[in-house]
C-alpha cells in the first residue's frame, strides 16, 4: 500500500515537473523565430562585418588579415572618405529640420476637425507606400529641365529654374525635397501625439486668454516633446542611409555632388569588391549614428517633457 501511494506521488510530481517546464518553455517557442532572425540576420552578419574589417577581402579569393590596414586607408589615405562623409552631413544638416517641421505642419492642419481630413490623410501618406524606383521617376520628370513640371511653374511666374541634377549647387537640394515629399509616416506619428494632448489644457489656456502662439508654445510643444524625440532620432538614422534615390535619381553626380556616404560604401563592397574596407566604411557610419542618437538623448534631458515624470516629481514633492 506504501508503495503505491509512493509510485502515485512520484507520478504527480514528475507531472508537476513537466508543467513547470513547459510553462516555462512555451513563451521561449513562441518568440524563437524573433531570436533566430536575429541571431541569424541581424548580430551575425553585424559581428561578420566587424570581423572582416580587419581583413583584405575581394569576395573572390582567401581574406588576408591586414589589422587596422582598412580604417587606416579610410582616414588617411581616401579622400573619397571625407568628401562623402561632408555631403551626407551637408543633406542631413538640411533634410532633418525640414523634415520634421513639414512634417508637424501637416499634422497640425490634420489635427483640426475639418472636412475632407480623411483625403489629406491618405494623399499626404501616399508617397510613404510609393517604391523607391517609383519615387525616383516621378522625381525624375519634375526635375527634367526639358520637360520638368517644376521648373515650368517656375516660368509661369517668371523665374528660370535650374538644372535641378545637373548643377552641383541645386542637387542636393532636390535630393533634399524628393527626401521630404515622402514624410507620412513621420506625419501621422506627429498626428497621434497631437490627438493625445488633453483638450482641458487648452480650455484652462482658453481661459486665461492664450493666443494661438503662446498655447503652440507652452502646450503643443512640451507635450509632444517625446515624439519629437523619436521623430529627431529616426530621421538621423534615414538621413545617414539615404542610398536608394540618390542611387537611381543621380548616380551619385553631378560632379560627386550626391556621393552620398552610403553610396561610397555600397560601390567599395558591391562594385569594387573591397569588403573588407567596405565594411570598415560601414562600421565607422554605425559608430557615427550610434554618437548622434546618444547626443540627442542626452540632451533629451534639457528639452523632453514626460507627463509621468512630473506628476511623480509633484507626488513627491
Amino acid at each position: 500500500m506504501d508503495i503505491s501511494l509512493d509510485i502515485k506521488k512520484t507520478k504527480r510530481k514528475k507531472i508537476s515537473i513537466f508543467k513547470i517546464k513547459r510553462d516555462t518553455l512555451v513563451p521561449y517557442l513562441f518568440i524563437m523565430p524573433w531570436i533566430l532572425g536575429f541571431l541569424f540576420f541581424t548580430l551575425g552578419p553585424l559581428l561578420f562585418s566587424l570581423v572582416i574589417s580587419f581583413f583584405d577581402w575581394p569576395i573572390i579569393g582567401n581574406p588576408t588579415f591586414i589589422g587596422l590596414a582598412n580604417y587606416k586607408e579610410m582616414f588617411f589615405e581616401d579622400p573619397q572618405f571625407w568628401k562623402s562623409l561632408g555631403i551626407t552631413a551637408k543633406f542631413a544638416g538640411i533634410f532633418v529640420p525640414l523634415n520634421i517641421s513639414v512634417a508637424l505642419i501637416l499634422a497640425l492642419l490634420l489635427n483640426n476637425n475639418v472636412k475632407g481630413s480623411g483625403i489629406f490623410k491618405t494623399l499626404f501618406y501616399m508617397p510613404s507606400v510609393i517604391s523607391g524606383v517609383a519615387l525616383a521617376m516621378i522625381w525624375g520628370w519634375v526635375y527634367s529641365d526639358e520637360y520638368g513640371i517644376l521648373n515650368y511653374f517656375l516660368s509661369t511666374i517668371g523665374i528660370k529654374g535650374p538644372n535641378w541634377l545637373g548643377d552641383p549647387n541645386w542637387a542636393t537640394f532636390a535630393m533634399v525635397f524628393a527626401s521630404v515629399w515622402g514624410q507620412g509616416t513621420m506625419m501621422l506619428i506627429f498626428l497621434a501625439g497631437l490627438k493625445n494632448i488633453p483638450k482641458e489644457l487648452y480650455e484652462a489656456a482658453d481661459i486665461d486668454g492664450a493666443n494661438v502662439i503662446s498655447k503652440f508654445m507652452y502646450i503643443t510643444l512640451p507635450m509632444l516633446s517625446p515624439t519629437i524625440l523619436f521623430n529627431v532620432i529616426t530621421s538621423i538614422i534615414g538621413a545617414f542611409q539615404q542610398l536608394s534615390l540618390a542611387l537611381l535619381l543621380t548616380g551619385g553626380g553631378p560632379v560627386g555632388s550626391t556621393y552620398f556616404y552610403a553610396m561610397f560604401v555600397y560601390d567599395n563592397a558591391f562594385k569594387y569588391f573591397k569588403m573588407g574596407y567596405s565594411a570598415a566604411n560601414a562600421w565607422f557610419m554605425f559608430l557615427i549614428i550610434l554618437s548622434l542618437t546618444l547626443l540627442v538623448f542626452k540632451s533629451s534631458s534639457m528639452w523632453v517633457f514626460y507627463e509621468s515624470e512630473a506628476t511623480t516629481k509633484k507626488k513627491k514633492g
